[in-house]
């Protein structure tokens, strides 16, 4: 059982070795951790507590506290899109908060690493499938330890082995998505 002690450690302790800092409002610090417990609990991973869990670990690798998105979100905005982690500048108000736009693919791309363009299981009933678009996805994968994530560029760190950004390879594929009519 993951205990809220941990999951504080845990945070303090990546955002110690990457620079950042943890969100200066202690009540939604503290919010924002109960959900890390809740979510590691319900599902047996830590997924981000400002987001939807698909509750399948190979979908929702990108949204593992710190997720994907935390790195260009800090680079960019100086905090994470659910606000865990900030700059120094955030932290100390230099800066003001501001709302992030979310980087995770909408839910129609997030669908298309499970599309099945196979014939349908229902015999009973048939359907049509038309393509409806292509989708081209950069995804970088980990040579040390096979972490795999969908994002714009590497991580600075592997968030599973904490391997430097030199150590992900990048893989491009196309994906086909298909509606059913």
């Amino acid at each position: 059982m993951t205990t809220l002690e941990a999951v504080r450690k845990r945070a303090e302790n990546d955002a110690k070795a990457n620079g950042y800092y943890l969100a200066p409002d202690k009540d939604l610090l503290q919010d924002l951790f109960l959900g890390l417990v809740k979510n590691e609990e319900r599902y047996g991973y830590p997924s981000c507590p400002c987001r939807l869990a698909s509750e399948k670990l190979e979908l929702d690798r990108d949204i593992i506290c710190p997720c994907d998105y935390r790195d260009p979100d800090l680079a960019e905005y100086g905090q994470c899109y659910c606000g865990l982690f900030v700059s120094k500048d955030v932290y100390e108000k230099k800066t003001p908060a501001q709302p992030i736009p979310e980087r995770r693919p909408s839910d129609k791309q997030a669908r298309a690493y499970n599309i099945s363009t196979g014939p349908s299981k229902n015999k009973r009933r048939k359907s049509s499938k038309t393509k409806s678009s292509e989708i081209t996805m950069n995804l970088y994968y980990c040579k040390q330890c096979g972490y795999v994530c969908y994002r714009e560029e590497p991580p600075y760190l592997c968030p599973v082995c904490k391997a430097k950004k030199e150590l992900f390879t990048k893989l491009v594929i196309n994906i086909e998505i298909y509606e059913e009519s």
